[in-house]
Formats: structure tokens, C-alpha cells, sequence
């Protein structure tokens, strides 16, 4: 498993999960900018992605959904605040309804990615900021921290086919 480590912060609003992959940035940076090879990792195993329009540029748009054992759907979508490959991203996350307009009554979350190079290959720090301790205890309820972990987990097997 890649992830290292994950720290929730209650004061500071935020979840980080830190990974180690023996791949380069330029590698790793590919694995969140190629909607096939994304649609590969983001969601749970159990939860796989379809990735429906992916823009990875500031201002660009990503829409995709996950599809639960029962065939169920969880779509949503991001907005790509900044890029600056290959060492970071940062994009607003939220849920979507089956249409792919933002749910109101579920938070954003602004999502911070940067990637290191370190002798190994890349540390990805994965920063998860929450508008409210309210909105992070409702996203650590529903299983986003164990989600984010097992997605993030599947990032080697996505390196190794390339």
C-alpha cells in the first residue's frame, strides 16, 4: 500500500493523506491528468470510477460517478482551481446529482495535491480543507478517510502497467 500516513486536523479544517510512490512526479502526475489511468484509482476498489469530462487546467471542469456493488451511482464533480505540473493541483470536490449538477445540500471540499520528488520516487501529499468542523465530521462519517485510503492504495498496480 502506498499511504503512509493521515492526519486529521479538527482545528486546522483538514484531512492529508501522504503516499509513497517509486515513480517520478512526472510519472505520478500522470495518473491524476489521464481520465483512464484516474478512473483507475479514484473511488474504492469496491466503488470503481467512470470518468465522464476531465479538464485538468485552471478553471476546467471533471465530472465522473462511482458505481457501488449494488449498481448504484455517487456522482460529483471538481473544479480545477491552479495547475502546476508536475508538482501540484489544487481543485474544489463535491457531490453531484444523477444529472452532474452540484448537490447544495453536500459540502465542497478544496482538494490540495503536491507531489515531491524524493530518492524513492514521489511523496503525494493529499490535502482535504473543509469549510466547517461540521462538514469534516460529516465526511469522515461517510467513509472518506478509509475511501481516500483504499483509492490511494491502488496507485502502484496503475504505475506498474505503464
Amino acid at each position: 500500500m502506498t499511504v503512509v500516513s493521515t492526519t486529521q486536523d479538527t482545528e486546522a479544517l483538514s484531512l492529508v493523506i501522504v503516499s509513497e510512490l517509486t515513480a517520478p512526479p512526472q510519472r505520478v502526475w500522470q495518473v491524476w491528468a489521464d481520465p483512464r489511468q484516474l478512473e483507475r484509482w479514484w473511488g474504492p476498489p469496491e466503488w470503481p470510477a467512470t470518468v465522464v469530462d476531465h479538464d485538468l487546467r485552471a478553471g476546467g471542469r471533471t465530472s465522473y460517478y462511482m458505481t457501488g456493488p449494488d449498481g448504484s451511482k455517487a456522482h460529483g464533480w471538481w473544479t480545477v482551481v491552479s495547475v502546476d505540473e508536475p508538482r501540484s493541483i489544487a481543485f474544489d470536490d463535491g457531490f453531484a446529482d444523477d444529472s452532474g449538477h452540484p448537490a447544495q445540500d453536500m459540502p465542497v471540499t478544496r482538494v490540495e495535491v503536491a507531489f515531491e520528488e524524493i530518492p524513492t520516487g514521489t511523496r503525494m501529499s493529499v490535502t482535504s480543507r473543509f469549510p466547517t468542523l461540521e462538514a469534516l465530521e460529516q465526511m469522515v462519517g461517510m467513509g472518506m478517510l478509509e475511501g481516500m485510503t483504499l483509492a490511494l492504495g491502488q496507485i502502484d498496480a496503475v504505475l506498474a502497467d505503464a
